[in-house]
């Protein structure tokens, strides 16, 4: 990843009548950088996707993408993007070849077609398969050639693995981890964390139109609160551990085992712990689908 900036976007706002779907943005992708832009439906993803590409205009603030202003350089700008919508609308009486083609042509005709092939058998795509015949995965995998088989700098892709069977999933993060190796700048969104924790450089969360939180995804996890377990060789008082400076107790059974919760540093239990009879000490992270969760249950909705 270089220092290089590929996108920009700085106090970004739109909304939908009385529905404020962006509320001031701020987000920045480098070249060879894999951001994954998280958050529930309706939390504003696919809004900002949509303004970065000048699909949609945005009620305020700035945008840059290779530099360009997309209001005023669309072409410039999406002739150098690959683009994965939610939802792709593609004919349904051609074949997936003749829908390729066709994306093809509007690029001027300049696509490798053996890398198009590549890519198909990649993810086992049958490409004399008409569109209506097609399953909606099959339908994902289209939409996923045609982002990526005019080898761009700039990734878009929303919720690119939807519909995917579990080893396709796994090909997409493959494709995305090849375009980074290529110099590609990747902006994808979606609410599956593990495929997020898995290739992504940085984590943008998304709440009510606002990132809300912003980092690596092993920095988001080792800031949030750990869980340890201690069994002890006998009954002891594990009320002294919830006086632990950071430590509490989540529960209790004889005193003889306890479910700690840990904030910050482990060095303070353990301390409290060496002068206890500890036979078995085991501790865990929270998954980034915890941490992302977190910041949703006060407002009692399904992510």
């Amino acid at each position: 990843m270089s220092d290089e900036l590929v996108l920009s976007a700085q106090g970004l706002t739109k909304s939908y009548g009385r529905v404020q779907a962006l509320r001031g943005i701020d987000l920045e992708i480098r070249r060879g950088e894999v951001l994954g832009y998280l958050g529930p439906n309706g939390a504003g993803k696919t809004t900002t996707i949509r303004c970065l590409l000048d699909l949609i205009r945005p009620d305020g603030g700035t945008l840059r993408v290779f530099g360009m202003n997309p209001q005023e350089k669309s072409v410039e700008v999406r002739a150098r993007s690959g683009y994965l919508p939610g939802e792709l609308q593609i004919d349904p009486n051609r074949t997936a070849r003749a829908a390729l083609r066709y994306f093809n042509a509007l690029r001027g005709n300049n696509v490798d077609w053996a890398y198009v092939n590549e890519l198909s058998e990649r993810l086992q795509l049958d490409l004399k398969t008409t569109i209506k015949n097609m399953s909606h995965g099959n339908k994902q995998k289209i939409g996923i050639v045609q982002a990526l088989m005019h080898k761009p700098d700039l990734l878009l892709l929303d919720e690119p693995t939807l519909g995917l069977d579990p080893l396709m999933q796994r090909e997409v993060l493959r494709l995305i981890c090849d375009a980074k190796a290529e110099g590609a700048s990747v902006f994808f969104s979606s609410h599956i964390m593990s495929e997020v924790e898995a290739v992504a450089d940085r984590v943008a969360i998304i709440r009510k139109g606002v990132v809300v939180e912003e980092a690596e995804p092993t920095s988001l996890i080792n800031r949030a609160f750990r869980r340890a377990s201690v069994r002890f060789k006998q009954a002891v008082d594990v009320e002294q551990l919830d006086k632990v400076p950071g430590v509490r107790v989540l529960s209790r059974d004889d005193g003889t085992s306890v479910l700690l919760q840990v904030e910050g540093e482990m060095e303070n239990l353990l301390k409290a712990l060496a002068a206890l009879p500890v036979i078995d000490f085991e501790t865990e992270r929270p998954s980034l689908e915890e941490i992302f969760l977190a910041y949703y249950e006060d407002e009692g909705q399904e992510v």
